[in-house]
């Protein structure tokens, strides 16, 4: 991925909005970005689900509904990592980038904090924000699925030790006894990733890290993959599946002997920076991993 994708094409004409789970939280910035639009012209529209949720009627507060992968310029999203998530995935591959607005608790990939709610709407309605471009990981099988995050293969709850084996290019790296383990892409390094020990890999580098949740060796070291090389992982546990959670959502299982290939792409999502945003500043400002 490039450290920047560029500047805002122009002043959108067509939002849509995605929000938090809990809506008590969002629903006051909700109307007020609603409001703000409608004095610009520029549309909102938000999925049936964002709607009921809101207690909101199309046609009468403002807004239409739509699907929640209709076509429109930005994407925005009240909420924490979650809900920036699910808006980067929703328009993955589509050219739409993604406004995020934290809500949350921590929301390391949120554009603008909610206490700077007013100046991040003027920001978004005229377009005044750059674009980061964000690789993912896609997971070959059923449903093609795409993490912008990370994917973690882990026991279930209750479950035994899992035994996941790892290839690197057709080339068998090891077996681990573990609770599971988590690859990530630079964004979401911060994660599971980080939690685990793994390394922090910068915004702008090409490739994605393997790590290891509370691992029955001390030889399982976690490791980062070269952006063209592809993972395979294996579930060697001999009776139990294990299971498969893509960004914090559980998507499916691995049975015993099943494998999972996994494959790096660039580029796949697109993220709204406001101009001269630094990654080691938001590191330091979401974690303070570098406070003197």
């Amino acid at each position: 991925m490039s450290p920047a994708g560029g500047a805002a094409p122009s002043r959108p004409r067509t939002l849509t909005v995605f929000t938090r789970r809990n809506p008590e939280r969002t629903s006051a910035a909700l109307r007020r970005l609603i409001a703000a639009a409608h004095e610009r012209g520029v549309v909102v529209q938000l999925p049936a689900e964002e709607l009921r949720k809101h207690g909101l009627e199309p046609g009468c507060d403002g807004v239409r509904e739509a699907a929640p992968d209709a076509d429109c310029d930005v994407a925005v999203a009240l909420g924490g990592d979650g809900t920036i998530l699910h808006a980067l995935r929703t328009f993955a591959g589509r050219g739409v980038p993604v406004f995020a607005i934290n809500f949350g608790a921590i929301g390391f990939l949120a554009t603008i904090e909610g206490d700077d709610l007013d100046e991040g709407l003027d920001r978004l309605l005229a377009g005044r924000f750059d674009v980061l471009a964000l690789p993912a990981l896609r997971l070959a099988g059923p449903g093609n699925l795409l993490a912008v995050n990370d994917v973690a293969v882990h026991r279930k709850p209750g479950g035994r030790v899992a035994e996941l084996a790892y290839f690197v290019a057709g080339e068998e790296l090891g077996e681990v006894r573990c609770d599971g383990l988590v690859v990530a892409t630079p964004a979401g390094s911060t994660g599971y990733n980080l939690a685990n020990g793994g390394p922090v890999l910068a915004w702008g580098v090409e490739g994605f890290v393997v790590s290891f949740i509370a691992p029955h060796t001390l030889t399982a070291r976690a490791l980062v993959v070269a952006p063209q090389d592809e993972l395979e992982i294996v579930n060697r546990s001999g009776e139990e599946a294990v299971d498969v959670v893509l960004d914090g959502r559980t998507v499916r299982t691995l049975e015993p002997n099943e494998r999972l290939p996994l494959r790096y792409e660039r580029a796949q999502a697109l993220l709204a920076q406001l101009p001269g945003a630094s990654f080691y500043a938001r590191l330091r400002g979401k974690f303070g991993l570098l406070a003197s």
